[in-house]
């Protein structure tokens, strides 16, 4: 048995899946918030740790986003073509490092100067994953090539230049769902664009 905190103790952990990535079923006793404990039992997703960045022009007032197919969004009755910031799993990078490697593989700009802005967990009621938030200012000319990612990785993306007040009007529309880009984008209309 493992005690992870006073609160919570582990009695058991089960590999269910390791194949894409590991899932888990774990069963612990919890103890509430009046004494009383409580045995539990949850599933965990574990992919990994990643890292978003929003690439940003306040000059021409643009913002640089991706559009690419999601199965899990498809499944759940979207079309599976996400518009989102680029991003990616760390596989044991510094999530600074591996924000700019993403950015230049899925869209084809370099980027320099990045911002750190916060740390979320997307979905922590069952996936593990914690997201480091990036934003950065890119020029045209930092885009050395046409990005669209990893073709062997499955990666087939389009590189979508966008006013901002129009990716803004997207999330009004319903255009733009995925959670990480809104929440860049809420970011940069609070702290990075003149209102």
């Amino acid at each position: 048995m493992t005690v992870t905190d006073d609160r919570i103790r582990i009695l058991d952990v089960k590999v269910l899946s390791d194949d894409w990535y590991v899932l888990k079923k774990t069963t612990f006793d919890f103890r509430r918030s009046d004494g009383t404990w409580q045995r539990q039992s949850r599933e965990t997703y574990d992919r990994g740790n990643g890292a978003t960045l929003l690439l940003y022009n306040l000059e021409r007032g643009r913002v640089i986003l991706t559009r690419q197919f999601r199965l899990p969004a498809h499944v759940n009755g979207h079309s599976g073509h996400l518009i989102e910031t680029p991003a990616g799993l760390l596989d044991h990078d510094a999530p600074e490092d591996r924000v700019r490697t993403e950015a230049e593989e899925e869209t084809g700009y370099r980027v320099r100067n990045v911002h750190k802005v916060f740390e979320a967990y997307m979905s922590p009621g069952s996936v593990t994953e914690k997201l480091y938030f990036y934003t950065a200012e890119y020029d045209p000319d930092d885009r050395v090539t046409e990005g669209g990612g990893i073709p062997s990785e499955g990666e087939d993306i389009e590189v979508l230049d966008v006013p901002f007040t129009e990716a803004l009007a997207m999330i009004e529309r319903g255009e733009i769902v995925d959670g990480k880009t809104i929440m860049l984008l809420q970011h940069a209309a609070l702290h990075l664009f003149p209102r």
